[in-house]
Parts: structure tokens; sequence; C-alpha cells
């Protein structure tokens, strides 16, 4: 059976984490970003990341941050995964000697088979709404301006939830998918009922792929 990637981005508290471990993700997503309402400090993430069990992985998610603080923390974490959401440069994030992603923010405007070509030493390219400031914010783009050569690189992002996600894989099968406030009470804060059935969903669009 065809099997989607899951990450859970922006979690701060450990039975968030323990949550997500237990409905099954393959990754946590942690924001170092400090204008973000999901930010975590060096301690804190230390402690989220201490929970996990092998094979799933840390991602640090940064916003055009300075090169050395990146390293600093990657190191100091033991990170296993970059995330981009800036206006980072291929030859910016190809620097750190980690397996990384680059966010795209879809617009009608945005080129995504050059923008992949571009960023072609990403492991990924993360899919998001363009809203202002940096990040999705919750919402959904237009999925159809998804190409469908981009497919086995795409992390589907921006405005996931339980009730949408199987959608999305079953439109545009993409390797992985990422959520942050479709599973959440409020800004940082995850709901374990909603981890487990967002997972659920994911599993269940997989599985009608395969009848």
């Amino acid at each position: 059976m065809r099997r989607t990637r899951i990450k859970i981005c922006g979690l701060t508290r450990e039975a968030d984490v323990d949550a997500a471990v237990d409905a099954g993700t393959d990754a946590i997503g942690l924001v170092f970003y400090p204008r973000s309402p999901r930010v975590v400090g060096l301690d804190q993430a230390r402690r989220l990341i201490a929970r996990l069990p092998p094979f799933v992985t840390p991602v640090g998610l940064f916003v055009n941050e300075d090169a050395a603080r990146v390293q600093d923390i990657a190191a100091a974490l033991g990170l296993g995964m970059l995330q981009f959401h800036g206006d980072e440069s291929p030859g910016y994030c190809a620097q750190f000697s980690l397996p990384w992603l680059r966010a795209a923010r879809v617009t009608p405007k945005l080129d995504l088979l050059e923008f992949n070509s571009q960023f072609s030493a990403a492991r990924g390219i993360l899919l998001d709404a363009h809203v202002e400031g940096y990040g999705g914010g919750g919402e959904v783009f237009d999925w159809s301006l998804v190409p469908q050569g981009l497919a086995p690189r795409a992390v589907l992002s921006g405005g996931l939830r339980p009730a949408n996600v199987g959608e999305g894989i079953r439109a545009l099968k993409p390797a992985a998918v990422d959520v942050s406030s479709g599973v959440e009470v409020s800004k940082g804060i995850k709901d374990a009922a909603l981890i487990h059935q967002f997972v659920a969903a994911v599993r269940a669009a997989d599985a009608s792929e395969e009848t």
C-alpha cells in the first residue's frame, strides 16, 4: 500500500509530541522563527526531542535565519532535517550537511516546476499557501496549481485538517503531508484527538488508492 508520510509541525508541549508519536507520525516540526507563536527555545526543544523514539525525525523550521545560528541549533539538538520558509537560496540551504525541505508559497504566478528545479538538492518541496508574513496561516491554496510531475517530491501543507487531508492526497498523491493549525485548539497547543483523526484520514486515503 502507498504510504503518505506525515509531519506534525509547530509542537511546543511534551504531551503533544507523545500524541504525535502514538498516532504514528513520521516527523515532528520545531519552529525556531522568533516571530512565530509556536517558537521554541533550545531547552524546550531538547525536552521535546528526547521523547522521540528511533525513526521519528525532528525537523527544525527556520525563516531567513543567520547561518551560524542554524548550524548551532542543529548541532546542539541533533536535528534530522531542516525546513526553510523564507527567501533562502539553494546555496544557503545546502550548506548545513543535513537533508532539507524548501517551502514554496504557491500562487498562479509561481512556476513550481522551475522552483523545484532551482531547489533540486532539497529532499522535497513543501507546498504552502501564500499569505502575509511567512507560513501558510492555516489557509488552503488552489491545489490545481500543482503540476502532476511534482508529486514524488511534494509535501502538501497549508490549511490541512482531518476533514480535507484525504481529498488532498487523492488529488495530488504527494510524498508527504504537513499539518500544524489543523490539529490545534490554539496556536502551539495541539489536540491529541485531532492528531489521531488526521493520521487516520491519511491512512484511509492511502488505502482508498489501492482499491
